[in-house]
Formats: structure tokens, sequence, C-alpha cells
């Protein structure tokens, strides 16, 4: 499938929204993405045009995005660009979102510290005993007995000088 595959590099614009969804975990951010360009007659760095993205994520990438990111934060998003058109009230209107595929801190900017999320409790099927791979001392396993086995498993035989 051909799809629109971005990164953008801003600031989160807004918190972070959560919600449970019947599909699962989603949530939503904005993110302003402003451009910086060196203007030589000032001779400093102005601020560009910003523009500004809807970011979504859906599942484990939805609850870590609310647990880690607050306004104001610089992030990297990766996801798939969805530039939509709506009327509304007779008026036109353009969004972009991005289905992100990843979301993290620009560490361009700072530093951050890395926590592997817990695993999520599920209703799994009842564990099983682990199997006994073992073969009891003096006693046979639960397979059928190889004939080479059996030859190299006997206690030498004495052997007798005449």
């Amino acid at each position: 499938m051909n799809e629109t595959m971005v990164c953008a590099v801003g600031r989160v614009a807004t918190q972070p929204v959560y919600r449970e969804m019947a599909s699962g975990p989603s949530a939503r951010f904005r993110l302003a993405a402003t451009a910086r360009y060196w203007d030589r007659e000032k001779n400093t760095w102005t601020d560009g045009h910003t523009n500004f993205f809807t970011v979504w994520a859906n599942r484990q990438l939805a609850t870590n995005t609310a647990a880690s990111l607050t306004v104001g934060e610089p992030v990297i998003v990766q996801g798939r660009l969805k530039v939509r058109t709506d009327v509304r009230e007779g008026q036109s209107w353009t969004s972009a979102d991005i289905d992100a595929v990843a979301i993290g801190h620009d560490l361009a900017w700072g530093t951050s510290a890395f926590r592997r999320a817990g695993k999520p409790e599920t209703a799994s099927a009842p564990t099983q005993p682990e199997p006994n791979w073992e073969t009891p001392p003096g006693g046979s396993s639960d397979r059928n007995p190889d004939p080479m086995d059996a030859a190299t498993q006997r206690p030498p035989e004495a052997a007798v000088l005449t």
C-alpha cells in the first residue's frame, strides 16, 4: 500500500487525551512544528510558519504517550500522514493528522529516562506445568527406547583374561 510516511519534529501543543475504546486504547495530542531560519540581516534565528498536526496513537503506544508526554516537550513523531477536508457551517476545513507509528522525546533538547512499560494484565489460558525432560535414575523415559541407546546405557561388563 502506498502511504505517505512522515517524520515531524516539534513540541507537544496540547495535553494528550487518552480514551479506552472498544478497539483498544487511543490517545491524541496536537503537535506544533515551527520552521526556523537564520536571518542574516538581524543576525539571529527567526521563527517561520508553524504547522499543527493532530497526532493519533493506538494500543500500547497510546498508553505510553499519555503517561510520558506533557505540553511544551520536544518530540519526534513518525507515522502515516492523513490530510482531511471537511465542510463545517459552510466553510471548508483542512486538517493534517498523523497516525503515529513511533513517538519519542527529541534528545537534542534534553535527556530522557526510558522505563519499560509493564505488560497489561490479560485473561490467559491456565498455565501448564513444565514438562519433565529428565530421565529418572535407573528408570526408563516415557518415549520409545532406542536400541542403540540401550547398548550405550548398560554398565560395562568385566573383562575376563585367560
